[in-house]
């Protein structure tokens, strides 16, 4: 680099301005290495950058191309179209991804890549839409069509190593193999091209009217962009590879002295980060700045970094700690004592991190609780071991005075170390917590109980004042933690979820207050409530008095674990659970009613972890310690309260009947107008939606809704299926939420299923009109059909009704001829003897034989005729029969016997066969009993002779025509008018076995005629 007399020359040399630099412990800063542990491809990083998802793009050599949502790694390589495995530069551009790598540039849209042979690519600039190229042999131009031609921008630089260019105060400056350059335009042909100075120009910034520009070997020089030379040389570092600009600080990566953060203000060296605190190895290719504040490290052989400031401060073996693992955690005026792994005590104080002595009994043991006394003497218990005091006591030394010949005895304060153990008098050796008050301290051990005792280091005596076990009242000696309120009582919990406290030498024993089988883990008192974390079943509270019944601790959000390890209470009255998970700070309202939850994990700078158990506490400047499994971790409260930013999301795939539709640009189609159109064998479709958290990808979650459907809950999965939609219109809708719930804007995407040709309405209609024409074509045959067929039919059953009200007629009319001739040769008989009975017996039968005539021609008669008609019926068979008989008509109707209505003939029948087959065969003086009743609907008939029985009759002789016709003609129009079952026939049987006579009944409708 060539000198001029206006250089301002400004040696940097590291520790010179250490006492003017800025505090920069306010917050803690933290490295996060992600290597090929964690999914990177090469651990040759040379490139970074961040599309506008939140998808952070790695480029390393010989690994490809890799693609990073804060937990995975997804890798794009040769294999997957990528032009080279060696890739040294990124850019993106909305969706699209270029790629400049060892052999020309790829351009990554969506799943396709598309390639171009150039010169080696250094670095890839945007501006105002255009990608400019930066290669070994000059600058190149990627136009809106992807095609890439050069730019000749000077005859120096056209085959030269380009590696930076800045648009900057109206022109452009480009880093090149050969010097750095202003250009005023770049479009073809390049207008009032400069070269400012000679040299390996790696790196150009730009702010406050400055240029930034590293060179390789030779520093960076600050220059006004229009004023080149008023210039500050800064020699060192050298060898340098990139420069950025990140909060007014330029960060600085070197070849072999890993990252330099000048202050643009003081341009004093603020950070320095090497091999000495934190990387892996000395060089450093990028450097980068995500949308979250993050500082992304790209490293040559040490994969990739994020480097990010919080709140937390974390010791490990690597400042100082002899293990990671602490098991107890205990501050107390200004040091935290804590007990490390299996490698004894470490004191933190303001001279930084102490290895205490101890004795060789106490080595290479588990020291669970640690405590201290009013005097500052450290308790520590331990597994297996005991008891340690450390502390001081004060002993006499003598001071001896030659020339007064005089012996003075001077207190001198003196270390004191003990171990209290079995081997030593104490009673027990396997202690879980200790507490200290004056000069009592007790100590709770695992199985045995609590034992409250004293010990002196002045003359080295212990004195045990009780043993608090099983028979004092502990009912579960299993003792997980004890701590000490502000009324003296020592409360306990135990692995079995017991409760209890100890006061004035006396064991209060509550139980299993939680009625749950889980162990309690933590006590904490806060003001008068007690809370009580579990191992599994979450924390639970009580404010009773006795704390009789507890409720368990709840909230629209929770801590993120049920395993709860850890609780303390901040100065903030911030609730800290401790779990397996890291940390949460719980927010409670007055009704303990969780307001809000804020976990922290590795991500957030709590690289502990899993927390121990009790292993935490707060000291008096209000920090909190907290030890883990990974290191012990420092939290210092801060007044800054950054607003997390609404999540952003994006559809990340659609696929319609399991196929991706790769043609859609899913940032137009969705909360648009757009509507895909599918057929209607396309009823099935699958969405796959992202929201990319960098810091806190496993706090993502989503739900979704189909059209005016209620949302489903929120979860993880970030991949909806829909089978078998409905044709028609739809509107899928998600949405996403953080860690800390804040939800993204909905996303909205259309489609329209078309209906089948049988689903169209014009189509329906169609069919319908074309049913009800052929359905009516058909009715109307039918109804034509019927009318005909019926039209026979009546004509049919007219004859048969005609012919049988004939035969009906002609039955009735008709006389049994046997009957005629009987009563005939009866009249002829009586002529010469009996002159007057002829006459009685010729006016019946006149009678008879006219009101047959009359009646037959009659559809009914009214009954009070029909009795008539019956009446001479009988007298003619009473003159006519061979032996004498009696009848009797009988009537119990509610109505006039001429109101009610009777077919004709009908009883006739049954009467005859009474008399000629019943009473005349009968062998006692024959009887007739005729009964007519009624009920409201009904009449009923009854029919009853004294003769053989009908059944018996029919045995004896067979039925003539005559009767046999008769008596079916009736019982058929008995069921015409009454139905099945209206006729009723039986004997009836007398005491003696034999047969006495017959009954009929049959019940008509009753009709009147009204």
């Amino acid at each position: 680099m060539k000198s001029k007399s206006t250089y301002k020359l400004l040696l940097f040399f590291f520790g010179i301005f250490f006492g003017n630099q800025p505090a920069i412990n306010a917050q803690n800063k933290q490295l996060q290495a992600l290597t090929l542990e964690d999914g990177l491809p090469q651990s040759q990083v040379y490139a970074i950058d961040q599309d506008k998802k939140g998808y952070v793009w790695i480029g390393t050599q010989g690994g490809g191309l890799a693609r990073f949502d804060g937990e995975n790694f997804k890798v794009f390589n040769e294999n997957s179209g990528l032009v080279s495995n060696y890739v040294n530069a990124i850019s993106t551009q909305n969706d699209t991804l270029f790629i400049g790598t060892k052999l020309g540039l790829s351009v990554k849209i969506k799943n396709t890549f598309i390639n171009t042979q150039t010169p080696e690519i250094n670095r890839i600039y945007r501006y105002e839409n255009q990608i400019y190229i930066l290669t070994n042999k000059g600058v190149y131009l990627v136009n809106e069509d992807l095609n890439v031609t050069k730019i000749n921008v000077h005859i120096e630089l056209d085959n030269n190593q380009i590696n930076d260019l800045l648009f900057f105060e109206d022109h452009f400056w480009l880093a090149s193999q050969n010097g750095l350059w202003k250009i005023k335009s770049l479009l073809n042909p390049p207008k009032n091209t400069e070269k400012l100075e000679n040299g390996d120009f790696k790196s150009i910034v730009g702010f406050e009217e400055k240029i930034v520009a590293s060179t390789f070997n030779d520093g960076t020089i600050i220059f006004e962009s229009k004023d080149f030379d008023n210039q500050i040389l800064i020699r060192e570092p050298l060898r340098i590879n990139n420069s950025t600009l990140i909060k007014d600080q330029i960060w600085i990566a070197t070849q072999h002295d890993g990252i330099s953060v000048i202050d643009t203000k003081t341009l004093f060296e603020s950070i320095a980060l090497n091999t000495s605190n934190g990387l892996s190895v000395p060089g450093v290719k990028q450097i980068f700045e995500d949308k979250q504040g993050n500082i992304w490290i790209a490293t040559s052989g040490g994969g990739l970094y994020k480097y990010f400031q919080n709140s937390f401060k974390h010791f490990n073996t690597e400042t100082g700690l002899n293990g990671n693992r602490i098991y107890a955690v205990h501050a107390v005026n200004s040091k935290v004592w804590i007990s490390n792994s299996e490698a004894g005590l470490i004191r933190i104080d303001d001279f930084g991190v102490n290895d205490i002595e101890i004795p060789e009994a106490f080595s290479e043991v588990k020291i669970k609780t640690i405590t201290s006394d009013n005097d500052g003497n450290i308790w520590a218990g331990s597994d297996g071991r005991g008891l340690l005091f450390k502390g001081k006591t004060i002993v006499d030394s003598v001071a001896v005075d030659t020339l007064k010949n005089t012996i003075t005895k001077i207190p001198l304060e003196v270390e004191k170390t003990k171990v209290l153990s079995t081997e030593t008098g104490f009673p027990f050796d396997w202690i879980r917590s200790v507490h200290a008050q004056n000069d009592t301290i007790w100590a709770a051990t695992y199985s045995s109980g609590i034992v409250e005792f004293a010990y002196n280091p002045s003359n080295d005596s212990l004195r045990v004042y009780n043993t608090y076990s099983t028979a004092q009242g502990i009912e579960d000696l299993y003792i997980k933690q004890m701590v000490r309120d502000n009324k003296n009582r020592f409360w306990y919990a135990t692995q079995n979820g017991h409760l209890g406290y100890l006061k004035n030498g006396k064991i209060t024993h509550l139980g299993n207050i939680l009625n749950q089988n889980v162990a309690i883990n933590s006590i904490i008192f806060k003001n008068n409530t007690l809370y009580l974390g579990t191992a599994g079943k979450g924390i639970w509270w009580s404010n009773d008095e006795n704390f009789g019944s507890f409720k368990k601790l709840k909230g629209a959000k929770n801590s993120a674990s049920q395993n709860i390890y850890q609780l303390i209470f901040d100065d903030q009255d911030y609730l800290w659970v401790g779990t397996e998970r890291g940390v949460d700070k719980l927010e409670l309202d007055k009704e303990n009613v969780i307001k809000d939850a804020f976990f922290f994990g590795r991500n957030d700078g709590f690289l502990g972890i899993e927390t121990c158990l009790n292993a935490v506490d707060k000291d008096k400047n209000g920090h909190l310690w907290f030890g883990a499994l990974y290191g012990l971790t420092e939290y210092q409260p801060t007044e800054t309260n950054q607003e997390t930013e609404k999540p952003t999301l994006f559809l990340e795939d659609v696929k319609v009947e399991f196929k991706s539709i790769d043609s859609l640009d899913f940032s137009i189609w969705t909360n648009s107008n757009k509507i895909l159109k599918l057929n209607p064998d396309q009823r099935q479709m699958s969405f796959t939606f992202k929201t990319v958290d960098i810091d806190h990808p496993n706090g993502v979650e989503y739900r979704y809704k189909l059209n005016s459907n209620n949302w489903s809950p929120w979860s993880k999965a970030n991949t909806q299926d829909l089978p078998e939609l409905n044709f028609g219109g739809h509107d899928f809708f998600v949405q996403s939420r953080n860690h800390r719930w804040i939800e993204s804007e909905p996303l909205r995407f259309s489609f329209f299923i078309e209906s089948p040709l049988h689903k169209k309405i014009w189509f329906q209609g169609l069919l319908i009109a074309v049913a009800v024409l052929v359905l009516a074509l058909l009715v109307y045959q039918y109804i034509k059909r019927l009318k005909r067929n019926n039209s026979e039919e009546k004509k049919r059953l007219e004859l048969e009704n005609h012919l049988l009200t004939l035969e009906q007629k002609a039955l009735r009319l008709q006389m049994n001829p046997h009957f005629i001739f009987n009563v005939l040769n009866g009249i002829k008989a009586m002529a010469p003897t009996k002159p007057e009975k002829m006459n009685e017996t010729v006016n019946s039968f006149a009678t008879l034989l006219r009101e047959t005539l009359v009646n037959s021609r009659k559809d009914a008669i009214n009954l009070d005729q029909e009795i008539k008609t019956l009446r001479h019926y009988i007298e003619v068979e009473k003159l006519m029969a061979e032996k004498p008989f009696e009848y009797n008509i009988d009537l119990k109707l509610d109505l006039d016997p001429e109101e009610i209505l009777i077919p004709p003939m009908l009883i006739q029948p049954f009467v005859e066969n009474a008399i000629r087959h019943g009473i005349l065969k009968g062998p006692r003086n024959g009887e007739l009993y005729i009964l007519f009743e009624n009920t409201k609907d009904i009449l009923k008939v009854t029919i009853s002779d004294n003769g053989v029985g009908i059944f018996s009759s029919q045995q004896q002789k067979p039925k003539t025509d005559h009767q046999s016709m008769a008596l079916t003609v009736t019982k058929e129009r008995l069921e015409s008018i009454s139905g099945k079952n209206a006729l009723e026939i039986k004997e009836i049987e007398l005491k003696d076995g034999n047969i006495g006579g017959t009954t009929i009944v049959f019940k008509i409708p009753l009709e009147t005629d009204y």
